[in-house]
């Protein structure tokens, strides 16, 4: 180890030990894995882990380290990116390669760690090594950098998730952390650090891509006395969990990106807005302030400095609308969560009336690699207009479930197939969803378009927080529109006239799509034509009078799909028939009369008595009284019940 990279930072970190310059080297070569004494079981404890059984993975170590009388160490990390094989565990023994295990539920910790400690590799189990050097490779291990999921990435913003101890400060500092706060507030003017953000190129994260450091600067030259910072983890688009992941697999980055921000436009009070239902993620980044405090990286003068900061964590009730900036503020001021009209924006007059900075948290949490390394570097990566990298959570009918960050203008198919695995079972591919439900549907031919804030609006795209649903031809894309004006309705805050009884019209067409139409009303056809040809010119009202983002962009995943799959709207319309076979309305079934014989099983499972006939002849099927729910069909055991 360089002894003259032992600075301020290790003095923070070894805080009032005295230790010999040795004894320090030592001391942060275990936090680095070089050197350790003693075996490290890290368990994905993220929310896709804990769901996945980590809390019992985790336990059944801790009980098979004790029952063995191994003297090791287990602990949580967040997750890194691969969901879909979750629980992640990792060990590294001493002198050993750290090496990670897929899949490792409860009821495998004994035979795979009894593997482990006897030197032999558990190879279903087996994702990877990470390489060193310094330490004894596993043998025929992949370098887990070089397994696609992880090579094609550029994990800037995510590149401690899933590696470090979230809950110890210290692991996050011996990885450079809080580095970047401390050279600002030793080296920089507030103008200058909002200088170093600009020529970046760093565009705000949260979809509209605003530049961040126009809107650092804005709010750095009001002259108000007091200044907030918020920070907005008001996650709640179906698909997104970006925010959650950051927090929960690195807290620290997150903080450290706040207080250079903070410090930035001269602001000695900060709110995390986070919705309630991240329970977790909230439990850590709350420990990771209070570490952060009794480190005296945060309150009253911070290092000597003169900065003070305060943090505070607010919950969110949970409601879309309260992603907006500010419905925000108005949620944290204690009123009801609805948008007011821009200007002033709350750069001018935001929190209590002050002049207030919202970024979301993939914004701040890149601020402090920014000021490490430069603007030059950071403005060396991406497009022209688009730098960096994108964080995206990837979900729906995809091989694996996961959380991704790729360079601006990778495309996006190369990170559904290249990165991502492809389309799960290796189904054809039928739609990509990008920007969750005000978001935009994207055809096979349009994978090639480079990921990009500028490069996606020219293919009438926009990028949205990062949330990305793929569906394959199993799915149908006006059930999946239904269920996100489903969402959109119940999240209007109800305020604006055009997006509360749009979104709410839009989601009564949606869903008469997907039902059969009653033949007792008169013209019954006419209006469901009439009711489809409404949709653009309504959503072109919504889009040009309602108050705030839900409303303009409620109806952008149906505009989008109408120009595109005008042909499963007019299926569902004309021949009242769904090709995925999702709506169950518009499912029709027959019975084959050569394969029947009669046992009348599907009779007794029948919930509408529409199959009728004789028992040990052949029966029948009335369409009119068939609801299509298709439990005929599962219960027929000579496959002669079919779907039209």
């Amino acid at each position: 180890m360089n002894l003259q990279k032992i600075d301020i930072i290790s003095d923070i970190l070894l805080e009032s030990k005295n230790f010999s310059i040795e004894e320090k080297e030592e001391y942060i070569s275990h936090f680095l894995r070089k050197k350790i004494n003693k075996p490290i079981i890290s368990v994905g404890s993220g929310t896709c882990g804990t769901i996945a059984g980590a809390g019992d993975t985790y336990k059944e170590i801790e009980k098979y380290l004790k029952e063995r009388h191994i003297d090791g160490k287990i602990q949580k990390t967040g997750c890194i990116g691969i969901c879909s094989i979750e629980p992640i565990v990792e060990v590294q023994l001493p002198g050993r390669n750290r090496l990670f295990l897929k899949n490792i539920t409860a009821d495998k910790v004994m035979n795979v760690f009894d593997d482990i400690f006897h030197f032999n590799i558990p190879k279903e189990y087996v994702l990877g090594q990470i390489y060193d050097e310094t330490h004894t490779e596993w043998p025929n291990v992949v370098d887990i950098l070089e397994i696609p999921f992880f090579k094609l990435q550029n994990r800037i913003v995510l590149k401690n998730c899933g590696l470090i101890n979230i809950f110890d400060i210290n692991e996050y500092i011996v990885h450079g952390g809080y580095k970047a706060f401390v050279k600002v507030i030793n080296n920089y003017t507030s103008e200058e650090v909002c200088e170093i953000i600009e020529e970046s190129g760093l565009r705000g994260r949260s979809g509209g891509g605003y530049p961040t450091g126009k809107k650092w600067k804005s709010a750095l030259f009001n002259s108000a006395s007091q200044k907030y910072l918020i920070c907005n983890a008001e996650e709640s688009d179906p698909g997104a969990f970006m925010d959650r992941a950051i927090i929960e697999g690195d807290p620290h980055r997150l903080i450290e990106g706040m207080a250079i921000a903070a410090y930035s436009i001269g602001a000695s009070k900060a709110y995390i807005y986070i919705r309630a239902e991240y329970e977790m993620a909230i439990k850590i980044i709350e420990w990771a302030i209070k570490e952060a405090k009794e480190k005296g990286l945060l309150g009253q003068n911070i290092l000597n400095s003169g900065f003070s900061l305060e943090i505070n964590i607010q919950r969110c009730p949970g409601a879309f609308v309260c992603g907006e900036e500010t419905a925000l503020i108005s949620s944290i001021e204690g009123k009801r969560g609805m948008p007011e009209t821009k200007p002033p924006y709350p750069v001018q007059k935001g929190l209590f009336n002050k002049p207030t900075l919202i970024n979301n948290v993939e914004t701040l949490a890149t601020v402090p690699d920014i000021i490490k390394n430069g603007p030059a570097w950071f403005s060396s990566i991406g497009t022209i207009t688009s730098k960096g990298t994108k964080i995206f959570a990837l979900s729906g009918k995809i091989a694996n479930t996961s959380l991704i960050e790729v360079n601006m203008g990778t495309t996006l198919r190369q990170v559904v197939y290249n990165i991502a695995g492809g389309i799960l079972d290796e189904q054809p591919f039928k739609a990509l969803i990008l920007g969750g439900p005000i978001g935009h549907c994207i055809t096979e031919k349009e994978l090639d378009t480079p990921i990009g804030f500028d490069e996606l609006k020219k293919a009438g795209v926009s990028m949205g927080s990062g949330g990305i649903i793929v569906l394959d031809k199993n799915n149908c894309i006006i059930d999946t529109l239904r269920y996100f004006m489903d969402f959109m309705q119940h999240q209007s805050c109800g305020k604006c006239i055009p997006c509360r009884e749009g979104t709410k019209r839009m989601y009564e067409i949606l869903t008469n799509l997907t039902r059969r139409p009653q033949s007792n009303i008169e013209n019954a056809p006419i209006e469901r034509l009439k009711s489809v040809m409404q949709l653009e010119p309504l959503a072109d009202v919504m889009r040009i009078t309602s108050l705030c983002g839900l409303g303009q962009s409620a109806a952008n995943p149906i505009l989008s799909a109408l120009s595109k799959f005008r042909s499963d709207f007019e299926e569902h319309l004309y021949e009242r028939y769904c090709s995925a076979a999702i709506c169950k309305e518009l499912r029709t079934y027959y019975i084959v009369p050569e394969n029947c014989t009669g046992c009348a099983l599907c009779v007794r499972k029948c919930p509408t008595n529409a199959i009728v006939g004789t028992k040990k002849m052949i029966y029948y099927i009335i369409e009119d009284l068939c609801i299509g729910c298709g439990d005929c069909v599962s219960s027929c055991k000579f496959n002669a019940i079919l779907r039209k």
